[in-house]
């Protein structure tokens, strides 16, 4: 339920704060989306008031982050490679510091008195690389696209897993499953419809708007072009009453001007 509710929330966070609008289309296929997943996944809800206030700040905070991570690497032009490498270290530090302190409250235990073996150790360090590479992945595609396509394909990732799932390891599954999957990948399949169409919409805009700009420009040109050949009509009246006779030869009406 808590990764259902971070596109609507995502949608929302946007459409506030940023005043980005999305077309119907977009909004029936996640709407479809969202249906299927939640039939292929959710089977029983039990809800308490620590889990809930945990799920809230969970939603919350992932909207926010990625959010974030596309904003700023289109305002400031950086790559997901750079952005990564500079936030990096702070979450580390977060993680560090908050974690065991958390993980405590939460499970009762200590993490630093867990017997730590090589066999545990090596799937530790694994873990680090693969969530790595995860996090490349996830700053590359928010970068390339939106945090609403980024949580799309999260929810491909849900349903691949439960296909895997029963393909591989022959997990129970049921025809609910089965329906649930088939109408989140035609929900997925209209949403890409309906962000090929906006995108192909814009560029067409893009030489309209472009051309009118440059009819402006050339515009401004021509009359700022038109007032620096205009001559003042006093300047022209002194010059004629001092007289000069070799004012056109020795540039003392050009004097006067100036």
């Amino acid at each position: 339920m808590t990764k259902l509710a971070i596109i609507p929330c995502t949608v929302l966070l946007e459409t506030v704060f940023f005043r980005k609008r999305f077309s119907q289309r977009i909004q029936f296929s996640i709407a479809l989306l969202l249906f299927g997943v939640g039939i292929a996944t959710v089977t029983d809800m039990q809800l308490n008031f620590l889990g809930s206030v945990i799920s809230c700040l969970a939603i919350v905070t992932t909207c926010v982050a990625q959010i974030m991570t596309n904003t700023i690497q289109k305002r400031f032009k950086v790559s997901s490679t750079q952005l990564l490498y500079q936030s990096s270290p702070y979450q580390a530090a977060t993680l560090f510091v908050a974690g065991p302190f958390l993980d405590a409250a939460l499970t009762n235990r200590n993490v630093f008195s867990f017997d730590y073996t090589s066999y545990v150790l090596f799937f530790v360090v694994l873990s680090c690389l693969i969530s790595v590479s995860v996090n490349f992945s996830t700053f590359l595609v928010i970068g390339k696209t939106s945090a609403v396509t980024y949580q799309v394909l999260g929810h491909l990732k849900t349903c691949l897993v439960l296909a895997f799932g029963y393909i591989l390891l022959k997990n129970p599954f049921s025809w609910r499953n089965i329906f649930g999957i088939l109408i989140a990948v035609i929900g997925m399949g209209l949403y890409s419809y309906a962000c090929v169409l906006e995108s192909q919409q814009k560029a067409e805009e893009l030489p309209i708007s472009t051309s009118q700009v440059s009819k402006e420009d050339e515009l401004s040109v021509s009359l700022d072009a038109d007032e620096s050949t205009e001559t003042d009509p006093l300047l022209e009246d002194a010059n004629m009453k001092v007289g000069s006779p070799w004012g056109n030869k020795t540039g003392f009406g050009k004097d006067l001007r100036a």
